[in-house]
């Protein structure tokens, strides 16, 4: 798992590491740079002093006494070695005895002399040459001594930030852990938002996002709440209905057991009408199931579903019809095949159901700007329009004792309402032609794709 403070912390580090080491190269070249400007300036000032008080020396030769032998250096060499040398290159003095390079141009230099490197510098005056050496290696050790110091203020910087970064990613990520105990402290009841004020300005749309999370979810758990205790109030009634049917079964003579089965059998028809829809209710939840759209013809879903319910519009003498333009009209959209066609025969069966024997039924199918229009008429007794709004709720039957003897369960156009909203359609309850009901249904067409091969469906009632 990946962390965020760690992540932070490695790259401040780093950062703050590369740029001490980048600080501490310059320093060094820039303090080892005035080091040698003030050393060679220390020289300068050495050889002034020596022309100045020049005045003892009767142009003799100079002769070491007491020397030490050649290739032995004294171990005065690490000091300032100061001489005095005639133009021709005689050495008239010297500070320490064979200590110090030969005679050098004017001017500072840096000469090999017995194995060791030395700085010199040289000024003339008269007839006299003023040379002042010292060796590189005693001036290299007193640099370094120097450099310990200057090493330690930086160092105490580096932990010093290093502190007060940490400290400071922190402070910035405790907003995150607030709001992670926040929202780990909740159960399944406290979906309330969380207050986005004092949060800094990066953790603001992350709450408002959760926060939206969260009002879907408490609607969700609201809607799952009221529909499992629909759901059961519904249930209870057709399975008491059961029940006692079932035990007055048993009671009754021989000659009446018929009828009662016939009872029995319609309760049972009911109730699993019933289940049957709050499974395919369940199914169609886009929450649940994801819908699989694709280029679909919605002229031969219709026909499909037209010419599955001709038996049953003949077994209650209704005259079933689909109404679909003559020519093709490539009437395609993007859909899920199996919640369409669930909707078609949501729609066409509570039209059979409800319209009574003798009624008409009719299934249009047209395409109008841009969108198709599907409309399921019947020449039934309709809904009011006060309560067309409330027809699509779940477990809403307008009226109670047709409702009981047409076994409806108040689910259909409830399911329509779900399937046409999860495809971006409109569902609008009308009255017919005839009378009745019409549920006209809108959906965008997809003018992009070509429709797939649907397989023959047999003939379509027109």
């Amino acid at each position: 798992m990946k962390s965020i403070r760690s992540h932070l912390l490695t790259l401040q580090a780093s950062a703050l590491l590369i740029t001490a080491l980048v600080v501490s190269l310059m320093t060094f070249r820039l303090a080892w740079n005035g080091f040698n400007n003030v050393r060679d300036l220390g020289l300068e000032q050495i050889a002034a002093t020596v022309l100045r008080h020049d005045t003892s020396l009767d142009g003799e030769p100079f002769a070491a006494s007491g020397s030490a032998p050649q290739g032995q250096p004294d171990e005065d060499e690490d000091h300032f070695v100061s001489q005095i040398w005639t133009r021709d290159g005689q050495l008239l003095f010297s500070s320490l005895p064979q200590v110090g390079p030969p005679l050098q141009s004017v001017g500072h230099h840096i000469v090999t002399w017995q194995g060791q490197s030395w700085r010199v510098f040289a000024v003339d005056e008269d007839d006299r040459v003023v040379q002042v050496a010292v060796t590189t290696a005693i001036r290299r050790q007193h640099f370094y001594d120097l450099v310990r110091w200057l090493t330690l203020p930086l160092l105490l910087l580096v932990l010093l930030l290093g502190f007060f970064i940490r400290q400071a990613i922190s402070d910035a990520l405790r907003p995150l852990d607030e709001l992670r105990n926040e929202v780990g402290q909740r159960g399944g009841r406290q979906l309330h938002s969380i207050p986005t004020e004092g949060l800094p300005t990066e953790v603001v749309p992350l709450t408002r996002t959760l926060n939206d999370l969260l009002d879907r979810l408490d609607v969700l758990m609201n809607a799952q709440k009221r529909f499992i205790a629909d759901a059961a109030h519904e249930l209870n009634t057709p399975l008491a209905a059961i029940r006692l049917q079932a035990q007055l079964l048993r009671r009754l003579p021989a000659s009446e057991r018929e009828t009662a089965m016939d009872e029995l059998d319609q309760g049972i028809a009911r109730a699993c009408r019933m289940v049957q829809q709050l499974l395919e209710l369940a199914r169609l939840d886009p929450e649940v199931r994801g819908h699989h759209m694709v280029p679909l013809s919605l002229e031969a879903l219709a026909c499909e579903a037209v010419s599955a319910f001709q038996g049953m519009a003949g077994h209650q003498d209704i005259a079933l019809a689909l109404d679909m333009p003559q020519a093709p009209s490539d009437i395609i959209i993007q859909g899920d095949a199996h919640a369409l066609r669930t909707l078609l025969d949501n729609l066409i069966e509570n039209a059979l159901r409800y319209a009574g024997p003798g009624a008409r039924v009719e299934v249009s199918l047209r395409g109008e700007d841009g969108h198709a229009v599907m409309r399921v008429a019947d020449s039934g007794p309709g809904i009011p329009p006060e309560q067309r709004q409330r027809a699509l709720e779940r477990f809403v039957r307008l009226d109670e004792q047709r409702a009981r003897s047409v076994h409806g369960s108040g689910l259909g156009l409830s399911i329509a309402q779900s399937v046409v909203t999860a495809h971006r359609g409109e569902l609008l309850l009308g009255q017919s032609r005839w009378g009745g009901l019409e549920v006209c249904i809108r959906l965008p067409l997809d003018a992009q794709e070509a429709a797939p091969a649907m397989p023959d469906s047999g003939p379509c009632a027109t």
